[in-house]
């Protein structure tokens, strides 16, 4: 990897290199934005569409088209809601009923193969991960579950504190993962499903490290040594990911990219800024274990150039500015995500 500027590069071969990656972003929270919730909880906002382009919002299927995106990773996120199960069987279910309603752009991915089968048809590839524990009740039948429905990873925590552990946000932590959590990670190793770390505390971090035989992956942190964030992983945690194999997801807001003072005293986040978070992975563990996680829908602002999913070919364009070869270019973009979803899946 050479991150020294490069003056010019061929637009027409950065385009069509996009075009033939298996561009993978493995976090967004858009369900949420898309879900009819049900009378008890009530229309909190105007539902969007997820196959109708919108201007709402960071994606849908037509600004994933736009943006080159071949796999789309669907968070199920409920932390904040009061009935934690029932919100994952709606959130999953908005999931089907997109796929159901449009089967000529988008498709379900179970395994690697699938993934590549969907880029040759020309559509978007839908993959369902979890985000935080909460909906497993503290069970592991629940887990088994959800894995029946199409959930193929899980991230343990969401920021606070849950029945399998800490999460990054907990300011009096008292421990890692719990015997529940240690639970659910060695179910998952057995239902072949990927271990998400981010938003774990670095106790419980490292307790997957510990405990957990395969690749795992941070699906959406960043660098902690450019932005000190708990949100964000250090220099040591990124080897250890880089050691079992795993991956580590860019993650786009502002706030996990640049330090809270630089942002209050008016500095921009740019594809620019993001790409040194990236630039700081290789330097400590190359290319092989790089991918992107948006955080997409889940975010309240982005950096400059990448303002939504249609704009993710800005990422490539500044990478090959930065020198990355072709071979690195794509793996970031997503070969390194398929290589474990192949890997730990199938």
């Amino acid at each position: 990897m050479n991150s020294k500027k490069v003056s010019q590069v061929d637009d027409d071969h950065v385009s069509s290199m996009h075009d033939e990656s298996t561009v993978i972003d493995f976090h967004c929270d858009t369900l949420k934005e898309v879900v009819n919730w049900p009378r008890i909880r009530g229309q909190l906002t105007t539902r969007r569409d997820l196959g109708v382009r919108s201007s709402e919002g960071h994606i849908d299927l037509p600004r994933l088209v736009e943006g080159g995106v071949t796999c789309q990773v669907f968070a199920v996120f409920t932390a904040r809601e009061p009935r934690p199960q029932d919100a994952a069987m709606w959130l999953t279910d908005a999931f089907y009923q997109a796929l159901e309603k449009n089967p000529d752009k988008f498709a379900l991915a179970l395994k690697a193969k699938d993934i590549e089968a969907v880029k040759k048809e020309g559509k978007v590839a839908g993959f369902l991960s979890i985000e935080g524990g909460e909906p497993l009740l503290g069970s592991l039948a629940a887990l088994r579950m959800f894995y029946r429905l199409g959930v193929r990873a899980m991230g343990l925590t969401w920021t606070t504190r849950n029945e399998l552990g800490n999460g990054c946000g907990e300011s009096r932590p008292t421990g890692g993962l719990t015997d529940f959590g240690l639970s659910v990670v060695k179910e998952m190793e057995r239902l072949k499903m990927i271990v998400d770390v981010s938003h774990l505390n670095d106790q419980a971090f490292w307790d997957i490290v510990e405990y957990h035989k395969g690749p795992f992956i941070a699906s959406h942190s960043n660098c902690r040594a450019l932005c000190d964030n708990p949100r964000n992983l250090t220099d040591e945690m990124i080897k250890a990911v880089a050691e079992r194999g795993g991956v580590m997801g860019a993650n786009f807001l502002p706030y996990f990219i640049l330090p809270r003072e630089e942002l209050a005293a008016g500095k921009k986040t740019t594809v620019g800024s993001l790409v040194d978070h990236i630039d700081r992975m290789a330097e400590f563990v190359g290319t092989d274990h790089i991918g992107l996680g948006s955080d997409f829908d889940g975010i309240t602002s982005t950096p400059v150039g990448l303002e939504d999913a249609s704009k993710m070919r800005n990422i490539t364009l500044e990478l090959c500015r930065r020198g990355y070869s072709d071979d690195e270019v794509k793996k970031i973009l997503g070969g390194n995500f398929l290589r474990v979803i192949r890997k730990v899946v199938g």
